[in-house]
């Protein structure tokens, strides 16, 4: 479970930070402040001077992408704090970041992963791009004869 929260806050940060400084940041902004209203009500004059601050950087910036990806992983650590705190908000955060990624053209399709593998000379190669992979080695019939025979 700690790795989904960990990626949904880290999609729901760059999302985020996408959004600022587009026509898009309004409603990301208060989408972003409702989310913190669920966990703690009166703390969220704090996030909106924050959000502030870091749409107004990215505005003013000349290397607005620089400072989204800055911006990204402060505000990933965040999200997933209140997560920890307020499991309610992962539906809601989901559907911000899936807006925003629509909006923007960011959407999962575009996402491109490529991975090459080589074996050679009776090799084996074990791959596995965003999961887990479990193996286990069963010696050959000669390994087996072998060990018997050596007594091990």
């Amino acid at each position: 479970m700690t790795d989904e929260l960990t990626l949904l806050a880290e999609a729901g940060a760059a999302a985020v930070v996408a959004a600022m400084a587009t026509d898009l940041w309004q409603g990301a902004r208060e989408a972003v402040l409702d989310l913190f209203r669920r966990d703690a009500p009166a703390g969220t004059a704090q996030v909106a001077a924050q959000l502030d601050e870091a749409a107004a950087l990215v505005r003013t910036t000349t290397a607005p992408d620089d400072v989204r990806r800055a911006l990204s992983g402060i505000w990933a650590r965040e999200l997933r704090e209140l997560l920890c705190r307020e499991p309610a908000c992962r539906a809601p955060l989901a559907r911000l970041t899936a807006e925003v990624d629509g909006a923007l053209g960011y959407g999962r399709a575009t996402v491109v992963l490529e991975q090459n593998n080589t074996a050679r000379d009776s090799a084996t190669v074990f791959a596995v791009q965003r999961g887990d992979i479990r193996t286990t080695h069963q010696a050959s019939d000669a390994t087996r004869r072998n060990n018997r025979r050596t007594g091990r």
